[in-house]
């Protein structure tokens, strides 16, 4: 089993940038990828970017250009660099430990507890 632990939320104004983390402990094995996903009030829990071991990225269509995910292999750590934040990012953003086929990222039941982003003048 994986332990996800995700820093970083906060309050932002838009056009802000902030940074998430998230740091993975416990087995990894069949884990080849991580990915974070939000949900916001009353919507589903979407994919916003994943990130396979080799380096292969997928972003949402809604963040590509404003977030980059980013890995180190070493602390088991992965990062969601978000800039030109929009009030419509505002949602609670989680680490997913997962697995890649091919070019698609499959979430495992390993998830984070979640940390808040508001993007609100």
């Amino acid at each position: 089993q994986v332990q996800l632990v995700e820093s970083g939320g906060g309050l932002v104004q838009p056009g802000g940038s902030l940074r998430l983390s998230c740091a993975a402990s416990g087995s990894m094995v069949g884990i080849n990828g991580m990915g974070w996903y939000r949900q916001a009030p009353g919507k589903q829990r979407d994919l916003v970017a994943a990130i396979k071991i080799g380096g292969t990225t997928n972003y949402a269509d809604s963040v590509k250009g404003r977030f980059t995910i980013s890995r180190d292999n070493a602390k088991n750590t992965v990062y969601l660099q978000m800039n030109s934040l929009k009030p419509e990012d505002t949602a609670v953003y989680y680490c997913n430990a997962g697995f890649y086929s091919g070019s698609y990222y499959y979430p495992s039941d390993s998830w984070g507890q979640g940390t808040q982003v508001t993007v609100s003048s």
